[in-house]
């Protein structure tokens, strides 16, 4: 099987990281150019349902758009307790990964959110304009309730709309997500259309661009979504796993009892996970990857993945390593980049206050 073609990390040097100046254009004008919005909870190392679903295209975008944003969303990650520490350290470590995946800090604003103060006072007018119905309408929000006492925090319950106001802020056109975030992406429609029937037509109402993968389930459960949170050690794949850890996790892998290597995602989702995860890394189609497997049987077969997954991420993870060890640099990039983010949000929420009757 020939090798995968891998995408080398990018070198950032410091001193080509100085804070540009945009061309920001009239937030009161009908037409606005595409721009992309997109965030990321700081997990620490992302994992490999995270970069398959969405770092991955990440990457490709900055090359299909002009404008471009991707936000280190903190604000949402203390939905649920966090120890301030550990936050500080998964921030820098999200930062380093996304950097060696191959996000370019000068064609994408890549910023810490709770450095642009924007995003909190535009979640709270935006809060003002979303009834309590519509959010208790989000399955996200019974799902993650369900584990915390009290039914969740009003944070837990709120967040949608501040995710609605992370896109809105930049009057962003496209917001890559996955299918169990379409539901919180027509929550920041249907929020930019009542703000625009209140107070004129400001916001674009922005478009989902969908990620080509499909959502990586777990390897221990391949019905649930693989997750960082996930109490099964041998479910989820990180993408800085050493090769051994990650060829015990796919020897471990869940899948039936026939050995045949089929994509049927309704009766064998085990293998089909398998597959899935193989024609992501290899830039194959699935029908290529099942073609390619006729003869193995799925014990055989697991042991090719782990392998395609190892050559995959082997220089992503050198690089991240290299990274995490420069401290000053990674605060250096989300620092011009808080500066870049809060240099386009300024002059848009200036004119969102204005709307509102505060200036």
């Amino acid at each position: 099987m020939a090798a995968p073609v891998v995408k080398r990390a990018m070198r950032f040097p410091v001193s080509k990281l100085g804070i540009k100046s945009f061309s920001v254009e009239s937030s009161l004008a009908p037409k606005v150019a595409n721009r992309v919005f997109s965030g990321i909870q700081p997990t620490g190392v992302p994992h490999l349902g995270n970069y398959l679903g969405a770092i991955e295209s990440w990457v490709r975008l900055q090359d299909e758009y002009s404008s471009v944003l991707y936000s280190i969303v903190d604000l949402h990650s203390i939905t649920v307790p966090q120890d301030p520490g550990k936050l500080r350290q998964n921030i820098l470590d999200m930062t380093a990964s996304l950097l060696a995946c191959g996000i370019n800090p000068e064609q994408t604003v890549l910023f810490q959110q709770s450095k642009v103060s924007e995003h909190t006072e535009l979640a709270w007018i935006l809060s003002c304009l979303t009834s309590l119905p519509r959010l208790r309408h989000l399955p996200q929000w019974k799902m993650k309730s369900s584990g915390q006492k009290e039914e969740g925090s009003l944070g837990l319950f709120t967040y949608p709309v501040l995710q609605s106001a992370d896109v809105l802020l930049y009057k962003s056109t496209h917001v890559p997500v996955g299918e169990d975030q379409i539901q919180h992406l027509e929550l920041a429609q249907d929020v930019a259309r009542i703000f625009n029937n209140h107070y004129g037509c400001f916001f674009p109402v922005p478009k989902a661009i969908l990620s080509e993968t499909k959502k990586i389930k777990s390897l221990r459960n391949p019905i649930a979504k693989m997750s960082k949170s996930d109490p099964q050690k041998l479910a989820t794949v990180s993408i800085t796993d050493s090769p051994e850890d990650i060829r015990l996790k796919f020897r471990k892998a869940v899948t039936d009892f026939t050995s045949e290597v089929t994509y049927d995602p309704e009766t064998r989702p085990g293998v089909s996970n398998l597959v899935t995860m193989h024609a992501a890394v290899t830039g194959l189609s699935v029908e290529e990857v099942v073609h390619q497997s006729k003869g193995l049987d799925t014990a055989r077969y697991k042991y090719v993945v782990a392998e395609a997954v190892i050559e995959k991420f082997a220089p992503i993870k050198n690089e991240i390593e290299r990274l995490k060890a420069e401290k000053g640099f990674l605060e250096h990039v989300l620092n011009c980049g808080a500066e870049k983010a809060k240099e386009l949000a300024s002059p848009i929420y200036h004119e969102i206050r204005k709307l509102v009757g505060f200036s």
